[in-house]
């Protein structure tokens, strides 16, 4: 009997050592894939939007950095909490011109920091980081339900009409829970504002187009992209498939990354292990956001294989059946800053993400095969420059 008891609290010990581990790494390493990288082109350090839903803003100004590297400028780490904020407050002004009938939250998209750096400016990292409650990272669920109600306080209209300080209340919230922002800085010696720190950066704006493939508006066209984070309405290029996908290769080809908009909750996205796929065999996809499914999903399927998975052909009209039956929506910004190809040669995008560099094996990077990014892109940001002649033509860029 004691041998017996030694023996089970052994094997007790064992399990809660294992299960400490997982819990502590909280990510499926395992992988069916062996990569070979063709050409990574210079990014950044990987960054944690922790427990935000502003991978908007982490991947756009990832993208950004990197224009910056592309161009000599040297290294720089851009505060994505200064955009946030800033595009909270534009939201907010929309929202009660729409008497809230807007997506309001925390999300958005590629072009709210374009816009956000062509209107207000840019600040570094290390003058504003937006995290102000002593947290590791952002964590902003209490944030956007506070926001949320104050808004909603605000369109009910209780006294018949909207007060003239309801704005500055809301920016208060603001200073409250990211910090007030610096008027002037100095960063590296020199004094800046935020508008003349952008000026400073030598960025064109006007050179970032955002460009995606759908039916249901003509090709070679600009439409509002109908997803709930477009709130600003702003439009976007359409074009064929294959010729989307031709923009990212030779974006990649000509030494440009791609801000890459993506669905992320098909159970062929692994993220802990490092790819992202489109299995012949369909699986349940995940409900939820952003980095949550990939956490939620269960182990044991898609990558317990040892050898690639055989993935579906894309065609055009498999894209639209999944974003008009709702399958594929605009749940992630990424940063695709390469390719790759796996021991089959099959190619891949190698892919940064937003979710800590601890995060899987790969320091924070993935893998997406090209049939993932043909099913499951919503949109695309690219350098205009890198766009095919062609193609350019037919846009009337």
């Amino acid at each position: 009997m004691k041998i017996l008891t030694i023996r089970m609290l052994t094997l007790v010990v064992l399990l809660m050592t294992i299960g400490f581990v997982k819990a502590q790494t909280g990510k499926d390493q395992s992988s069916p894939y062996q990569f070979t990288e063709i050409k990574r082109l210079p990014a950044t350090p990987v960054k944690d939007q922790y427990r935000s839903g502003t991978c908007w803003s982490f991947s756009a100004n990832s993208f950004l950095e990197s224009e910056l590297l592309r161009l000599g400028k040297g290294e720089y780490n851009l505060s994505e909490m200064f955009m946030v904020r800033h595009a909270y407050a534009d939201k907010a002004k929309r929202y009660v011109r729409f008497h809230g009938s807007l997506e309001f939250g925390g999300g958005g998209a590629f072009h709210d920091v374009i816009n956000m750096m062509r209107e207000y400016g840019a600040i570094p990292q290390e003058v504003y980081s937006g995290n102000v409650i002593g947290e590791v990272g952002p964590v902003h669920g209490e944030m956007d339900e506070v926001f949320k109600d104050y808004m909603a306080g605000v369109i009910k209209n209780p006294n018949k009409h909207l007060s003239p300080v309801w704005y500055k209340g809301f920016l208060s919230l603001e200073d409250a829970y990211l910090g007030e922002e610096p008027k002037t800085f100095t960063y590296q010696g020199k004094e800046y504002t935020p508008q003349t720190f952008a000026q400073s950066l030598g960025l064109n704006l006007d050179d970032y187009v955002e460009i995606s493939s759908f039916t249901h508006h003509p090709f070679y066209s600009k439409f509002i992209i109908e997803v709930p984070d477009n709130w600003s309405s702003d439009q976007v290029y359409n074009v064929p498939l294959d010729e989307m996908i031709e923009v990212i290769n030779n974006s990649i080809d000509k030494g440009y990354t791609v801000a890459w908009a993506s669905d992320v909750s098909e159970k062929g996205f692994k993220h802990g292990a490092g790819y992202a796929v489109v299995p012949e065999v369909t699986e349940k996809a995940t409900a939820g956001m952003e980095i949550d499914k990939w956490q939620a999903k269960k182990e044991g399927d898609v990558a317990a294989k040892t050898t690639p998975i055989k993935e579906k052909n894309i065609t055009q009209e498999m894209r639209q059946e999944a974003f008009d039956n709702y399958e594929t929506t605009d749940d992630h910004g990424l940063h695709i800053i390469g390719t790759a190809k796996d021991q089959e040669g099959n190619p891949f995008y190698i892919v940064k993400n937003s979710w800590n560099a601890n995060s899987n094996k790969f320091g924070g990077y993935f893998y997406a095969s090209v049939p993932f990014v043909r099913y499951k892109t919503t949109c695309i940001m690219v350098n205009k420059k890198a766009i095919p002649a062609k193609i350019a033509k037919k846009l009337g860029l």
